[in-house]
C-alpha cells in the first residue's frame, strides 16, 4: 500500500512543486515593477481559483467514474467516460470564455481593489483567461489521466511547459536590455509589456498545456476516447453529476468565500493586499505534500471500491493520514523557519515583508492538521462521496473565515493577522469534522455496507 501511495503521490507533489516554483518567480518578476504591479495582479487571485476549482469540479466525477472502472476491469466503461470528459471539457470552456471576457472589467471593482490599479487589473484578468478553453484541456484530460492510475505523463507536460512560461516571462514583462558576463555584452531582446507580458506569458504557457494533455490522453491506452461516442451520455454522465454537482457548489462556495475574503483584505489597502498576495504565493508551496497526497488519496480509493475490497480501502486511510500528517509537520517547521526570507524574494517593501513574515509564521502552526481533511477528503472524492465535504466546507469558510473576517476587520477595525487568525480558524474546524467522520467509518461505503449485512444477518 505505501508502495502505491508513493509511486502515484510524488509525481503529483514534483509537478505540484515545480507549478509553485514558477508562480514563485512569476511572482517575484512581477514584485520586481513595484508594490501596484503586485497588487494589481493579487487583486483577483481568488476570481482565478473561482475559475479554476469550477473547472477541476467537473474532473471529480470522471475520476471517481473512471477509477472504479478500471478497478471493476471495466476497461470499455473507462474509455467511454474519457469520450464524455472531452465533450464536458469543450461545453465548459466555450461557456466560460465568454464569461470572464464579458466581465473582466468590473471584476477588480468587486474585489474591492484601489482604483489606481483596477484597470490594469482588468487587463491582466482578460488576457490570463483567454486561453481558459486550453486550460480547460489542461485540467480535466490530466483528471482522467490521474483516474488511471497515470500521474507521472501530467507531471513531465507540467515540468516542460513551466519552463516554457518563465523564458516567456523574461520576453515579455522586461525590455530589450544589455547584461555582463565575463566582461562581454550580451543583448537580451525583450517587449517590454511589464504586467501585460505577465500575463501572455502564463495565458500562453496554459494553453500549451492543454493541447499537450489532450493529446496524451487522447493515446492513452488506458483511457483514450478513440472510437468513442462523444454525444452526451445519460448512463455515464448521470453518475459523473451526482458527484460533480455538490463538488461543483463546494468549489464554487468556497471560492467565493475566498472572493468575499480577498475582498475584504483588498479594502485594508495596497498594502495588506501586497502582503496577503506574496504570503499565499509563498504558502502555497508548503501545501503540496498535502494536495500531492490528496490525488492519490482519491485515485486509489476509487481503485478499491472498484474492486469491492473493504479491508484495502481500510488499510489505505490508515496508511495515509500518519504518512500525511508528518509529511505536513514538516512542511509547516519549514514554513515557519524560511517565512522571511521567501518573502523578501517578491517585495522589498518593508512593511509587506514585516507582515506576510507574521502572517505566514501563524499558519505554519495549523499545517499538520490541515493535512487530514485533504486525504479524508480525497479518499472520499474517490469513492463518490462529494456531499459531506460540501457541508463540513460551507461550515468553515462562511461560519468561520468570511464571518470572522468581516467581524475583525469591518467591525472592530483590526487589520491582516486578524484575517489569516481567521484563515487558521476555517483549517483548524475541518480538521476536527473530518477527523472525526474519519473515525467513525462513515467515510468508507463498503464499511458501512459491511455492517448493514452484518445488522441483517444478525
Amino acid at each position: 500500500m505505501l508502495a502505491s501511495i508513493v509511486a502515484l503521490g510524488w509525481p503529483t507533489m514534483l509537478e505540484q512543486f515545480f507549478q509553485t516554483a514558477v508562480q514563485y518567480i512569476d511572482t517575484a518578476m512581477v514584485g520586481s515593477l513595484g508594490t501596484h504591479a503586485t497588487a494589481a495582479v493579487g487583486c483577483t487571485g481568488t476570481v482565478n481559483w473561482l475559475i479554476g476549482g469550477l473547472v477541476s469540479a467537473m474532473g471529480v466525477g470522471f475520476l471517481a467514474l473512471i477509477s472504479q472502472s478500471i478497478g471493476a476491469r471495466r476497461p470499455e466503461k473507462a474509455r467511454a467516460a474519457a469520450a464524455q470528459s472531452l465533450s464536458v471539457t469543450l461545453i465548459t470552456g466555450l461557456a466560460l470564455t465568454a464569461l470572464i471576457q464579458g466581465l473582466a472589467n468590473f471584476v477588480p471593482g468587486w474585489m474591492q481593489a484601489d482604483p489606481l490599479i483596477r484597470g490594469d487589473a482588468a487587463m491582466y484578468f482578460r488576457v490570463l483567461h483567454a486561453t481558459i478553453l486550453l486550460r480547460a484541456l489542461s485540467i480535466i484530460p490530466a483528471t482522467v489521466l490521474r483516474a488511471a492510475g497515470d500521474t507521472r505523463t501530467p507531471m513531465r507536460i507540467a515540468l516542460a511547459v513551466n519552463g516554457v512560461n518563465v523564458a516567456l516571462n523574461f520576453l515579455l514583462i522586461y525590455p530589450a536590455r544589455t547584461v555582463t558576463v565575463f566582461s562581454h555584452g550580451i543583448t537580451l531582446p525583450g517587449a517590454g509589456l511589464g504586467i501585460a507580458g505577465a500575463a501572455w506569458a502564463s495565458s500562453l504557457a496554459y494553453g500549451a498545456v492543454g493541447i499537450v494533455t489532450f493529446l496524451k490522453m487522447w493515446n492513452h491506452p488506458a483511457v483514450s476516447p478513440r472510437g468513442c461516442s462523444l454525444r452526451p451520455d445519460r448512463r455515464i454522465l448521470g453518475p459523473v453529476f451526482r458527484v460533480t454537482l455538490p463538488n461543483m457548489l463546494q468549489r464554487f462556495a468556497t471560492s467565493m468565500g475566498y472572493v468575499v475574503f480577498a475582498s475584504l483584505i483588498n479594502a485594508l489597502g495596497e498594502t495588506s493586499t501586497a502582503a496577503h498576495t506574496v504570503a499565499n504565493t509563498v504558502e502555497s508551496a508548503f501545501y503540496i505534500p498535502g494536495w500531492g497526497m490528496q490525488a492519490a488519496a482519491a485515485t486509489l480509493a476509487g481503485f478499491a471500491l472498484g474492486e469491492g475490497s473493504r479491508k484495502k480501502l481500510k488499510r489505505l486511510g490508515n496508511t495515509f493520514l500518519p504518512l500525511e500528517i508528518a509529511l505536513m509537520v514538516a512542511s509547516g517547521a519549514l514554513l515557519f523557519l524560511l517565512a522571511g526570507p521567501l518573502v523578501r524574494i517578491f517585495t522589498r517593501d518593508g512593511e509587506v515583508v514585516r507582515l506576510g513574515t507574521t502572517v505566514l509564521r501563524m499558519v505554519a502552526v495549523s499545517e499538520p492538521f490541515y493535512g487530514v481533511p485533504i486525504v479524508t477528503e480525497g479518499m472520499m472524492q474517490g469513492c463518490g462521496e462529494t456531499r459531506i465535504p460540501l457541508v463540513f466546507n460551507l461550515i468553515g469558510m462562511w461560519g468561520v473565515r468570511v464571518l470572522g473576517t468581516f467581524l475583525f476587520t469591518r467591525v472592530w477595525g483590526y487589520g491582516l493577522v486578524s484575517a489569516w487568525g481567521c484563515m487558521i480558524g476555517h483549517n483548524m474546524l475541518l480538521f476536527f469534522l473530518f477527523g472525526a467522520w474519519y473515525l467513525s467509518g462513515r467515510w468508507n461505503p463498503l464499511e458501512k455496507s459491511g455492517k448493514k449485512r452484518r445488522k441483517t444477518a444478525g
